[in-house]
Protein backbone atom coordinates (compact mmCIF):
# COMPACT_ATOMS: atom_id res chain seq x y z
CA UNK A 1 0.00 0.00 0.00
CA UNK A 2 1.16 3.50 -0.78
CA UNK A 3 0.55 5.08 2.62
CA UNK A 4 0.99 8.82 3.02
CA UNK A 5 4.38 9.73 4.51
CA UNK A 6 2.80 11.59 7.43
CA UNK A 7 1.07 8.45 8.75
CA UNK A 8 3.08 7.23 11.75
CA UNK A 9 2.72 3.44 12.04
CA UNK A 10 2.46 3.71 15.83
CA UNK A 11 -0.07 6.56 15.72
CA UNK A 12 -3.62 7.08 14.61
CA UNK A 13 -5.35 9.05 11.89
CA UNK A 14 -8.85 10.53 11.73
CA UNK A 15 -11.18 9.99 8.80
CA UNK A 16 -14.63 11.21 7.85
CA UNK A 17 -16.68 8.29 6.54
CA UNK A 18 -19.38 8.78 3.95
CA UNK A 19 -21.48 6.97 1.35
CA UNK A 20 -21.15 7.60 -2.39
CA UNK A 21 -22.89 5.45 -4.98
CA UNK A 22 -24.19 3.23 -2.17
CA UNK A 23 -20.62 2.33 -1.11
CA UNK A 24 -18.69 3.28 2.03
CA UNK A 25 -15.59 5.47 1.71
CA UNK A 26 -13.52 7.69 3.95
CA UNK A 27 -11.20 10.66 3.55
CA UNK A 28 -8.55 11.86 5.94
CA UNK A 29 -10.09 14.64 8.01
CA UNK A 30 -7.19 17.03 7.34
CA UNK A 31 -8.24 17.20 3.65
CA UNK A 32 -11.76 18.39 4.48
CA UNK A 33 -12.53 22.10 4.68
CA UNK A 34 -16.25 21.85 5.37
CA UNK A 35 -19.37 19.76 4.88
CA UNK A 36 -22.45 21.45 3.49
CA UNK A 37 -25.85 20.51 2.19
CA UNK A 38 -26.51 20.28 -1.54
CA UNK A 39 -27.26 23.49 -3.41
CA UNK A 40 -27.81 23.85 -7.16
CA UNK A 41 -24.72 24.44 -9.31
CA UNK A 42 -23.94 26.49 -12.38
CA UNK A 43 -23.20 24.04 -15.19
CA UNK A 44 -20.02 24.39 -17.26
CA UNK A 45 -20.13 23.52 -20.95
CA UNK A 46 -17.62 20.91 -22.15
CA UNK A 47 -16.62 19.91 -18.59
CA UNK A 48 -15.97 16.27 -17.72
CA UNK A 49 -19.27 14.44 -17.16
CA UNK A 50 -18.47 13.95 -13.45
CA UNK A 51 -18.15 17.73 -12.95
CA UNK A 52 -21.69 18.87 -12.17
CA UNK A 53 -20.79 22.56 -12.29
CA UNK A 54 -19.50 25.23 -9.94
CA UNK A 55 -20.72 27.06 -6.84
CA UNK A 56 -19.69 30.34 -5.26
CA UNK A 57 -18.39 29.55 -1.78
CA UNK A 58 -17.77 32.82 0.06
CA UNK A 59 -16.34 34.48 -3.03
CA UNK A 60 -14.40 31.45 -4.33
CA UNK A 61 -15.72 29.54 -7.34
CA UNK A 62 -15.28 25.81 -6.76
CA UNK A 63 -16.12 22.84 -8.99
CA UNK A 64 -18.55 20.20 -7.72
CA UNK A 65 -17.75 16.60 -8.70
CA UNK A 66 -20.19 13.69 -8.55
CA UNK A 67 -17.89 11.33 -6.65
CA UNK A 68 -19.97 8.24 -7.42
CA UNK A 69 -19.73 8.92 -11.15
CA UNK A 70 -16.02 9.69 -10.91
CA UNK A 71 -15.48 6.32 -9.22
CA UNK A 72 -17.57 4.46 -11.82
CA UNK A 73 -20.49 3.77 -9.46
CA UNK A 74 -23.22 5.44 -11.52
CA UNK A 75 -24.59 8.95 -11.65
CA UNK A 76 -26.07 10.61 -8.56
CA UNK A 77 -29.36 12.47 -8.87
CA UNK A 78 -28.72 15.28 -6.40
CA UNK A 79 -31.49 15.94 -3.87
CA UNK A 80 -31.75 17.97 -0.67
CA UNK A 81 -30.58 14.84 1.19
CA UNK A 82 -27.21 14.82 -0.59
CA UNK A 83 -24.14 16.44 0.93
CA UNK A 84 -21.16 18.29 -0.53
CA UNK A 85 -17.81 17.63 1.13
CA UNK A 86 -15.48 20.54 0.38
CA UNK A 87 -11.91 19.25 0.20
CA UNK A 88 -8.47 20.68 -0.48
CA UNK A 89 -6.31 18.87 -3.02
CA UNK A 90 -2.98 20.62 -3.24
CA UNK A 91 -3.85 24.24 -3.94
CA UNK A 92 -7.30 23.50 -5.35
CA UNK A 93 -10.59 23.43 -3.44
CA UNK A 94 -13.23 21.03 -4.77
CA UNK A 95 -16.71 19.97 -3.67
CA UNK A 96 -17.60 16.27 -3.71
CA UNK A 97 -21.25 15.31 -4.07
CA UNK A 98 -21.92 12.27 -1.84
CA UNK A 99 -25.05 10.48 -0.63
CA UNK A 100 -24.44 11.12 3.06
CA UNK A 101 -21.75 11.64 5.69
CA UNK A 102 -21.62 8.95 8.36
CA UNK A 103 -19.14 9.64 11.15
CA UNK A 104 -15.65 10.64 12.21
CA UNK A 105 -13.34 7.66 12.75
CA UNK A 106 -10.12 7.60 14.77
CA UNK A 107 -8.13 4.65 13.43
CA UNK A 108 -4.79 3.21 14.48
CA UNK A 109 -2.56 3.32 11.40
CA UNK A 110 -1.40 -0.26 11.93
CA UNK A 111 -5.04 -1.47 11.62
CA UNK A 112 -5.52 0.01 8.14
CA UNK A 113 -5.54 -2.93 5.75
CA UNK A 114 -3.84 -2.92 2.37
CA UNK A 115 -6.21 -2.65 -0.59
CA UNK A 116 -6.18 -5.78 -2.76
CA UNK A 117 -4.84 -5.47 -6.32
CA UNK A 118 -7.40 -3.88 -8.64
CA UNK A 119 -8.51 -5.28 -11.97
CA UNK A 120 -7.11 -3.97 -15.23
CA UNK A 121 -8.35 -0.55 -16.25
CA UNK A 122 -9.03 0.56 -12.69
CA UNK A 123 -6.79 3.20 -11.15
CA UNK A 124 -5.47 1.23 -8.19
CA UNK A 125 -3.85 4.32 -6.68
CA UNK A 126 -7.23 5.80 -5.71
CA UNK A 127 -7.77 3.33 -2.83
CA UNK A 128 -4.89 3.50 -0.35
CA UNK A 129 -6.35 1.20 2.27
CA UNK A 130 -9.37 -0.34 3.95
CA UNK A 131 -10.74 0.49 7.37
CA UNK A 132 -13.03 -1.84 9.30
CA UNK A 133 -16.20 -0.02 10.44
CA UNK A 134 -18.47 -2.31 12.45
CA UNK A 135 -19.27 -5.17 10.03
CA UNK A 136 -18.24 -3.34 6.87
CA UNK A 137 -15.07 -2.21 5.17
CA UNK A 138 -14.68 1.43 4.22
CA UNK A 139 -12.28 2.37 1.43
CA UNK A 140 -9.70 5.07 2.17
CA UNK A 141 -9.59 7.39 -0.85
CA UNK A 142 -6.50 9.14 -2.16
CA UNK A 143 -8.16 12.25 -3.54
CA UNK A 144 -5.16 13.33 -5.55
CA UNK A 145 -5.44 10.06 -7.52
CA UNK A 146 -9.24 10.23 -7.92
CA UNK A 147 -9.88 13.79 -8.99
CA UNK A 148 -7.25 15.13 -11.41
CA UNK A 149 -8.94 13.60 -14.45
CA UNK A 150 -12.24 15.34 -13.75
CA UNK A 151 -10.69 18.70 -12.93
CA UNK A 152 -8.29 19.18 -15.84
CA UNK A 153 -10.85 21.20 -17.82
CA UNK A 154 -12.09 23.19 -14.83
CA UNK A 155 -8.78 24.29 -13.28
Amino acid sequence: MNRPAHWDESGSVEFVSFVAGGQSFCIEITQIREIRRWTPVTALPHADSAVLGVINLRGAVIPIVDLAQQLGLGTSEATVRHVVIVVAIGTQTVGLLVDSVSEILAVAVDTICDAPPMSKGVDSDCIIGLVSVEDEMSRVLALDAVLPRALEDVA
